[in-house]
This record gives C-alpha cells, sequence and structure tokens, in this order.
C-alpha cells in the first residue's frame, strides 16, 4: 500500500520525463506523434490501475484512519517530512483524478488540440496529474503548499499554447490570480507551523487548535483561505474562471474544473477545519454569505448567457455554473457539521464526474460546428441535436439534469445535505443566519434549473435544417468518445442510486476530523 501510494504521486512526474525523451525505435511506429500520445494513455493507465489497486487494498471498516502512510525526514532543520497517506476523504478524490487524466489523455489520443508538438503536451499533463495527485495525498503543510502550486505551471502552458482565441490573456488571468492566493495562503500556513511548532498535517488535526490562540487562529484561516478560495473559486475571486475555461482546450477545461478546483475545497477540510476550529467557527458565517452569493451570482449570470441574442459561449455558462455549484460544497463547509461537509465532499466528486463530461460534450459540439456560441447552436441551421445527433442531444440532456440535482443522479445528494447542514448548524453559529442562507440556496437550485433547461431547448430541440450540397454531415457519437465518457455516465448514476459508497468512505473520517481526531 506504501508502494502504491508513493508510486501514484511519483508515476507521473517520471512519465513527464519519458515524454520528452526520443523514443525508442521499436515504439515509434508510423508516426512519433502518436507514440508520445500513446505513452501519455499508457502512463495514465497505469496510475488509474494503482489508485483502483489502493482502492481495494484500503481498509474499508476503518476509512478514518490514515493509511498507506509514508512518513520520512526531507528538511530536518525545518520539521518538514515526506509525509505521504489516505483516508476516506482524500481517497475519492485520488481516484477521481486518475479517472479523469486518464480520460483525458484516451481522448487527446484521438483528438489532440491543435497546437505545438504532443510531446510537450504530454509531458505537461502528467506534470499536472502528478501535483494534484500529491495534492491529495500529502500530509505536511510545506508539501501540500508545493503540490498545490505545482499545478499552476502545466496548466498555464495547456492555456497559452492549447487554447483557443485570447488564451493568452486567460492563461496570464489565471496563473496571477492563483499566485496572487497562494502568497497569502503560505503566510497562513508558516503561521500555523510557526506558532504550533509543527508542519505535520495529522498532528495538527488532532491538536486541534488546542496549541494557537484564536486570534493566530483567525488570522490563519482567514490567510489560508483566500488562497484556496481563488482556487475553489468562490465568489468575487472567480473572474479568472470564465476566461480560462473558456480559452482553454476541452481536457484543460476537463481538468480545470474536475480535479483542480477541488484542491481548493480540500485545503479547507483537510486544514482549516481541524486544524483552527475557533477561527473557522469565526469566519464561517461570512464564508458561507460569499458562497450563497456565488450560487445565486453564478446562475444569474448563467441565465444572462443562456438567453437569446446574448451571444453566449456555453463553455463559459458553464464555466459559470462551476462558480454555484462550488457555492455549495463552500456552504457545507462553512456549516462545520458532519452532514454538511459529507455534503460538500459528495458534492466534490459529483461535481467532477458532471461537469467534465458536460465539458467533454461542449469540445465535442465546438468540433463539429466550429463555434460553441449559443446563438448560432440554436439558430434556423443549429445543432438540432436529437434530430441530428441523438446519441450526443440524450447525452448533453443527461449531464444538464444531472447538473440541476435531479433526484437519483450524482448531482442531487451533495446540494441536498449541505442544504441540511445549513439547517442545523454546528454550535456556536447563528442558526437564523444559516437558515436565510439554506433558503437562498434553495433559490439558487431552481436558477440552475431554469438556465439547464434553457440550455437544452435551444441546443437540443428543433427541426433540423435539409443539408446544403456539399455541406458536412454533422457526426454523432464516435467510438473514442464514448470510451472517454461512458465511465462518467456510468458513475453519476451510480453515485446516485447508491450514495452510500461515498458517504460510507466520507463519514467516519469526517466524523473523526471534526471531533479534533477522536474517532
Amino acid at each position: 500500500m506504501q508502494f502504491l501510494l508513493a508510486f501514484v504521486v511519483v508515476a507521473p512526474l517520471l512519465g513527464a520525463v519519458a515524454a520528452l525523451l526520443p523514443a525508442p525505435p521499436g515504439l515509434k511506429g508510423k508516426s512519433p506523434d502518436q507514440a508520445v500520445l500513446r505513452h501519455g494513455v499508457t502512463v495514465t493507465g497505469a496510475i488509474l490501475v494503482a489508485a483502483l489497486a489502493l482502492t481495494l487494498g484500503f481498509d474499508h471498516d476503518h476509512p478514518s484512519k490514515m493509511q498507506a502512510t509514508t512518513d520520512i525526514s526531507w528538511i530536518p532543520a525545518l520539521d518538514v517530512r515526506i509525509h505521504l497517506g489516505i483516508d476516506g476523504i482524500s481517497l475519492p478524490l485520488l481516484v477521481l483524478t486518475a479517472l479523469l487524466t486518464f480520460l483525458c489523455a484516451l481522448y487527446s489520443y484521438f483528438k489532440m488540440p491543435a497546437g505545438p508538438s504532443p510531446k510537450a503536451f504530454v509531458a505537461l499533463l502528467l506534470v499536472l496529474e502528478s501535483g494534484t495527485l500529491a495534492t491529495f495525498a500529502v500530509l505536511d503543510l510545506l508539501l501540500f503548499f508545493l503540490a498545490f502550486e505545482m499545478v499552476l505551471i502545466p496548466m498555464y502552458f495547456l492555456i497559452a499554447r492549447w487554447g483557443g482565441a485570447e488564451r493568452r490573456a486567460a492563461a496570464w488571468k489565471f496563473i496571477l490570480y492563483t499566485l496572487l492566493g497562494s502568497v497569502v495562503m503560505l503566510l497562513g500556513l508558516l503561521l500555523v507551523g510557526l506558532k504550533a511548532g509543527t508542519f505535520d498535517m495529522v498532528a495538527l488535526a488532532t491538536d486541534n487548535g488546542r496549541g494557537l490562540t484564536t486570534s493566530v487562529q483567525v488570522t490563519a484561516v482567514l490567510a489560508i483561505g483566500v488562497g484556496l478560495a481563488v482556487k475553489t473559486p468562490m465568489w468575487p475571486l472567480h473572474s479568472w474562471l470564465p476566461d480560462a475555461h473558456t480559452a482553454a482546450p476541452t481536457v484543460g477545461s476537463v481538468l480545470l474544473a474536475g480535479v483542480l478546483l477541488k484542491m481548493g475545497t480540500y485545503g479547507f477540510v483537510r486544514i482549516a477545519l481541524p486544524v483552527a476550529p475557533d477561527g473557522m467557527r469565526t469566519l464561517a458565517p461570512y464564508l458561507a454569505a460569499f458562497a450563497v452569493v456565488g450560487i445565486i451570482y453564478g446562475s444569474l449570470a448563467c441565465l444572462a448567457l443562456a438567453r437569446k441574442g446574448a451571444k453566449g459561449d456555453l463553455k463559459r455558462l458553464i464555466a459559470y455554473s462551476s462558480v454555484g455549484h462550488m457555492g455549495f460544497v463552500l456552504l457545507g463547509i462553512a456549516s462545520m457539521t458532519p452532514t454538511g461537509v459529507n455534503g460538500a465532499l459528495f458534492a466534490n466528486i459529483a461535481h467532477g464526474l458532471i461537469t467534465g463530461l458536460l465539458f467533454f460534450l461542449v469540445g465535442a459540439l465546438k468540433d463539429r460546428f466550429g463555434t460553441a456560441d449559443l446563438d448560432t447552436l440554436a439558430g434556423a441551421t443549429g445543432a438540432a441535436l436529437y434530430g441530428r445527433a441523438p446519441r450526443l442531444g440524450g447525452l448533453l440532456a443527461f449531464g444538464a439534469v444531472a447538473s440541476l440535482g435531479l433526484p437519483g443522479l450524482a448531482g442531487f445528494w451533495g446540494e441536498m445535505l449541505t442544504m441540511f447542514g445549513a439547517f442545523d448548524p454546528a454550535e456556536g453559529l447563528s442558526r437564523p443566519a444559516f437558515l436565510t442562507f439554506m433558503a437562498i440556496a434553495g433559490v439558487g437550485t431552481l436558477l440552475t434549473a431554469a438556465y439547464l433547461l434553457v440550455v437544452v431547448r435551444r441546443v437540443c430541440m428543433g427541426v433540423p435544417q435539409r443539408q446544403a450540397p456539399g455541406q458536412a454531415t454533422i457526426a454523432d457519437v464516435q467510438g473514442y468518445e464514448f470510451a472517454a465518457w461512458t465511465p462518467l455516465v456510468a458513475l453519476t448514476v451510480l453515485a446516485g442510486l447508491w450514495p452510500a459508497v461515498l458517504l460510507g468512505l466520507t463519514d467516519p473520517a469526517v466524523q473523526k476530523l471534526l471531533a479534533g481526531g477522536k474517532s
């Protein structure tokens, strides 16, 4: 188990180095570009297999216990250790990351985004995977910061080199926002480590803030929270996200929404809640207020983009929907209750599956029609997907109803549990305030349903026009697309019908985390 976890974290880096080296003569095949893309599929596939083996070997009877741990001294002078481990909170995120990266590598093998050499593309994809996996596996504050920052450079280049229009401006905006937030976060992490005398996250969680004064905790949560909120992203620190998603290639958008946003909310659960509970309790009402404003703001922005004549970009619309969905995650965390935090973790996974699928689908639409502009897709000669490409239309409708929280699909449970958490928040939090937040979030669910159903009506419905002479036929879902999208559809249904699979992992770990390390 120790070897498997270390392999999952380190293997992508080794694979990235290998991708940049010349391929052995026997492996080049007819096309060196295809050979390096095949290398990406092989490495990410091996990491997914290792992650699944880690899941099978995980002690599911004790998910609150840190397992597959490695603890080696790295910088003795600063007491920084290479400390790895997983529990019921981090394991689902680890598997989600491995799955989405493999599906992106598989999709890219058949549909490589336009841009420079595939060698650099595959290497950056693997470095991004390594940094994300490390974020969910490390148990040292400074290592967490390094892993958290490690993903910025590869994502910057994926947007700037393989993105669409305005890609350079979007990439700069992405990296400047996130770097600025990270600098503030580093100060908060150093404050906690120096005041508590250790950077070990397990020891800090067990201490449960007893070694830190309330003022230190408030300052630390505020500083750490800014960096995490930018990555989440929380309103009003979200403005980099729509530009980044609109400009990014399809696989960049899938990984950005499906994995990178989860790093911010994971940090709140893993660091802020157990390490500085008094500081978190002080700032929780403000976090919840920003969260519900984000829910309403994201939904209204999507409604504005979806209306006729707005020239709304479908990728941009889904990016704004992420602001709303992550608002539910932050609301659950702010409730500081087992129900709310479990809901937040469930919503994290659901959002990764559903929004990853939606970005794949929008990428496919853009490839077929040359645009993601809603007015063009809904025009007289627009998509009319039910008639022209029924499988693609059906999948888009499925992704939309899953995203709006239809009962029986994954999107339902997370949002419901986060609102239950807000209905009865932790001791010391104002219940009237949180009841207000819950009501506002409830309005957000109605707005979410409204804009997603508008999108389905405009893009999927309509009478397909007769094909003009010489006009290319719109292809329905291809074999490689089925291969990349089917796991996301299946897991969305599985999580919706059998939520205990995920909640059985997270609940004992959350209970222990909120109880100060006591099972």
